[in-house]
């Protein structure tokens, strides 16, 4: 993930975020003298939040560790993990020898996010991953406590390696411990750690044969311990794909696994690269099963595998879907038969969802027309460019956005460039990008003209469309007035918009020395001390309010589709919470639409203009902890480290590989049927923060 320059939020923010966690009893005190507890707490928070920027800040974490209270030293840290310097790892290790297996697992987790900077720094030598792997090592031997040993374990798995030697070492140790595994807490660890190692570090070195039979025996257990430990199986799946090593009889149990998601995962074994050595009828029986099977995510995973097996079925089973009674798997059935124009029936059936236009105008009734145009244009060109003029001029504005992706396809220039001058940024965007690919630099007047629109989404695609021109005296006036403009504004989350424009400035010989820095520091150094945007005054906040956000609830409501509730981690991201609950208090949430939609991955929303790059003004600092990113999971959208801008997601499925990366700040309780539910453009109605 990119590196990017990040805000110090206002004091009197801090020291809420602060006592929020301390006074609302989150972070009960164990220690001899309470009130000293809640001050070391208080100075470890605060800095956290500042990212310790100075000795002074790192000491102070430091004495959180040694305080002698259990929850201080926890919340510390945790705190010197986050930070991700590896030089800080050598205070962290001891924790590993805590009385506490709380303290244990947390530092087990620490000292992994630690290493991670190694990953954005200079590379570490071997020895210096060697000298993290080994104490992880014994203490997994004799750590008595489950929880602690599977804490272990997946650390071990997520350590940045260096050399094949090591990931060997990293394999052995997991395979042993994995062979005395009695618990599923124990084999989740396992797996957890197996399916890091095997992802991250395949390239440096293949799982080997007793790592391949464990994660074997893991996903396909058998017995009676099929009725238990469905994440083990999934993570073993996961594993074994990575490895490109799903085998006949593993693709067998895990395509007939009572779990929905393990059977999900295995109809990605049967793709090209991951079925390994499972014979080609068990790779077309899992196929055949998956298509039919009551859960629409193994439905839609097996049309997706089928095209790209290139299966000579995969035209015929995409038609049959589109009358499917999930929308998500209907409208993807809708996409995969772009490819199948030689096919009378596919193309008569996109003609039909292209023309049905009448509850178009309706929220929810734009999406299978929308989804057919962009197909039928690469399936019939001649066809989508005689329905195109409809959706150009439509009054729904994501119809036009879709309108402009068809016409990239059909290489409709004209349509194009009126889409680029939409009243909508997010049409101009799709009509920008999709310009760029038809007519490249020859349409740089319609770029440098876009470039100084509002959106930050738009003033991206055009400044992207503007590197390397050779109109530069044409399009370095525009460029430099808006990048003057967004520093100006002082918004971290227009980042991506600077940083696009100073590669485009760069890429004619008219980027100034350090601007490109400047850019990056802008949105921080430009506004010392400014709070967020949405949120309520600091000082309006009562105790009252802080032990109500103890341990909060919030309530989600759909417009036309219904409600669901969250948990929300105050303990383990309680800056996260914060800047949640005070948003959605303040009604800014309200109104705003889940604006992505990946089936099979997340639902995203929260941001103002709809869009990956409009959110809230200031970002907010990453608070990733041990909460897995399984189904359900609630975390924060982010471009890079401590980016976030308020926008969230929610995970469709386990999304291991999002782990430690993005932060997790709750989990549905109840309503994950309306999650499922959820269309893109569908209206936030509102988020009522609900106190337990």
């Amino acid at each position: 993930m990119r590196r990017e320059a990040i805000r110090i939020p206002k004091l009197a923010e801090k020291i809420i975020l602060c006592v929020l966690c301390v006074l609302c009893g989150c972070f009960p005190a164990r220690a001899q003298d309470p009130a000293a507890a809640r001050v070391t707490r208080l100075a470890v928070l605060q800095a956290e939040d500042r990212r310790a920027p100075t000795a002074r800040d790192l000491a102070l974490i430091r004495s959180g560790i040694r305080s002698g209270d259990d929850q201080t030293a926890r919340i510390a840290i945790r705190a010197l993990g986050r930070l991700e310097r590896p030089a800080l790892i050598a205070d962290l290790l001891p924790s590993l020898r805590g009385a506490l297996p709380e303290i244990r697992t947390e530092a087990a987790n620490a000292v992994a996010q630690a290493a991670q900077g190694w990953r954005s720094d200079k590379p570490p030598n071997a020895a210096a991953v060697d000298a993290v792997l080994t104490p992880l090592a014994a203490r997994l031997k004799i750590e008595a406590e489950p929880d602690v040993r599977a804490a272990i374990g997946e650390s071990i798995g997520r350590l940045p390696y260096v050399a094949a030697a090591q990931a060997e070492a990293a394999e052995r140790t997991l395979v042993e411990a994995g062979s005395r595994a009695e618990t599923v807490t124990d084999r989740l660890g396992i797996a957890k750690g197996l399916e890091a190692l095997v992802r991250l570090h395949r390239a440096l070195r293949p799982p080997g044969p007793d790592a391949l039979a464990l994660l074997e025996r893991l996903a396909a257990p058998g017995g009676s311990d099929v009725a238990i430990g469905a994440r083990v199986r999934r993570l073993a799946l996961e594993a074994l794909i990575s490895a490109s090593a799903v085998t006949t009889n593993v693709l067998g149990a895990a395509s007939h696994d009572p779990d929905p998601q393990v059977r999900r995962i295995a109809m990605r074994a049967a793709a090209p690269q991951a079925a390994g050595s499972a014979s080609a009828d068990a790779v077309h029986a899992a196929l055949t099963f998956g298509r039919a099977d009551d859960s629409p995510m193994v439905r839609l995973e097996a049309l997706r595998v089928l095209r790209m097996r290139a299966d000579a079925d995969a035209c015929d089973a995409a038609l049959a879907a589109v009358a499917d009674r999930n929308m998500h798997v209907a409208l993807f059935a809708l996409d995969e038969l772009a490819p199948c124009g030689a096919s009378a029936d596919a193309v008569a059936a996109l003609e039909n969802a292209v023309t049905d236009l009448s509850d178009a105008a309706s929220p929810r009734g734009w999406h299978r027309a929308a989804h057919a145009l962009v197909a039928l244009a690469t399936a019939a060109p001649d066809r989508g460019a005689a329905a195109l003029p409809q959706f150009t001029g439509s009054r729904v504005w994501q119809l036009r956005t879709y309108a402009a992706r068809a016409a990239a396809q059909l290489g409709d220039r004209a349509a194009l460039e009126r889409l680029a001058k939409d009243d909508d940024d997010n049409v101009c965007e799709a009509a920008v990008e999709g310009l760029h690919k038809v007519a490249g630099h020859d349409a740089d007047a319609v770029y440098a003209a876009d470039v100084g629109r509002k959106g930050h989404q738009i003033i991206r695609a055009a400044a992207l469309a503007l590197a390397d021109t050779p109109n530069r005296d044409a399009a370095v006036p525009p460029l430099e007035a808006t990048l003057q403009r967004l520093m100006a504004e002082g918004r971290d989350n227009s980042h991506d918009a600077r940083d696009a424009i100073a590669k485009a400035l760069a890429s004619v010989g008219a980027d100034p020395p350090g601007a490109r820095a400047r850019t990056r520091a802008a949105g921080a150094s430009e506004r010392a001390g400014a709070g967020i945007t949405s949120g309520s005054a600091s000082e309006d906040l009562t105790a009252d309010d802080l032990r109500r956000l103890a341990s909060p609830r919030a309530r989600v409501t759909i417009r036309g589709v219904g409600a669901f509730e969250l948990a929300l981690f105050t303990s383990q991201a309680p800056a996260t919470v914060l800047r949640f609950a005070r948003l959605a208090e303040a009604g800014y949430y309200n109104g705003l639409t889940f604006h992505r939609v990946v089936a099979n991955f997340v639902i995203q929303g929260g941001s103002p203009g709809a869009n990956e790059y409009v959110g809230d003004a200031s970002f907010m600092r990453d608070e990733v902890g041990t909460w897995p990113h399984v189904r359900g999971a609630v975390g924060i959208s982010t471009r890079g480290h401590d980016t976030g801008d308020a926008q969230i997601f929610v995970d469709l499925v386990d999304n291991p590989r999002l782990d430690h990366v993005y932060t997790v700040f709750a989990q549905v309780l109840n309503g994950i049927d309306v999650v499922d539910q959820v269309l893109e453009g569908d209206v936030i109605e509102s988020i009522t923060i609900v106190s337990s």
